[in-house]
């Protein structure tokens, strides 16, 4: 897909597909996706990761979410700044969430308990599609690109591993990449982990 009238049609069609999933389909693909995470080593080690609230059909990370407060690690979810910008607050059973702008549950937190996204050292991110060189179709709005552009000078993999997570059918041959985006060093799915530095 290259043109952005493409991207829209594609991201519609993802969008609708993922939307019209029925309850017992999403909580088995939750339950297959904890099993593909539980590969990474970096889910052992790591002690600070970064998540996200599921809505509009996102699959679900509450197995996720419930195993690291088990494992007493620290959990955190994006909060939208004004400048297309994510931080990150901590998210534990006693957070209050509250919609943000763009209805998206966002943990209450005072700026200066806010997580710059170069602290973290795991982040699993939101998407619409991908491809198996870790090209990620978003939401258009360019807050994941620009909160981690960093890691675009780096060697990857680097901290933070950032780790893709959609349904199977979300997977297309070929994105084509823009200058401005930020690979993805693996892809989780309900059934599979992918590692994008593997040629395809």
């Amino acid at each position: 897909m290259t043109t952005a009238i493409e991207r829209q049609q594609l991201r519609q069609r993802l969008r609708e597909q993922r939307t019209s999933l029925p309850a017992p389909q999403r909580i088995a693909a939750a339950q297959g996706l904890l099993q593909q995470l539980q590969q990474l080593p970096e889910l052992t080690v790591d002690e600070r990761i970064g998540g996200y609230f599921a809505v509009n059909g996102e699959l679900s990370l509450h197995l996720l979410v419930a195993q690291c407060w088990r494992q007493g690690k620290a959990f955190h979810l994006p909060v939208a700044g004004p400048r297309r910008e994510l931080r990150f607050a901590r998210y534990d059973a006693a957070s209050t969430v509250q919609p943000n702008r763009y209805g998206i549950p966002e943990p209450v937190a005072a700026e200066a308990e806010l997580v710059a996204p170069a602290a973290l050292e795991l982040v699993l991110v939101p998407l619409l599609g991908f491809d198996r060189r870790g090209n990620r179709l978003g939401y258009g709005g360019g807050y994941y690109d620009s909160s981690f552009a960093f890691l675009q000078q780096r060697e990857r993999p680097d901290q933070p591993l950032l780790v893709g997570v959609g349904y199977s059918f979300q997977e297309v041959d070929d994105l084509a990449a823009e200058s401005w985006d930020v690979k993805l060093d693996l892809i989780a799915t309900e059934r599979e982990l992918i590692d994008c530095s593997v040629p395809v």
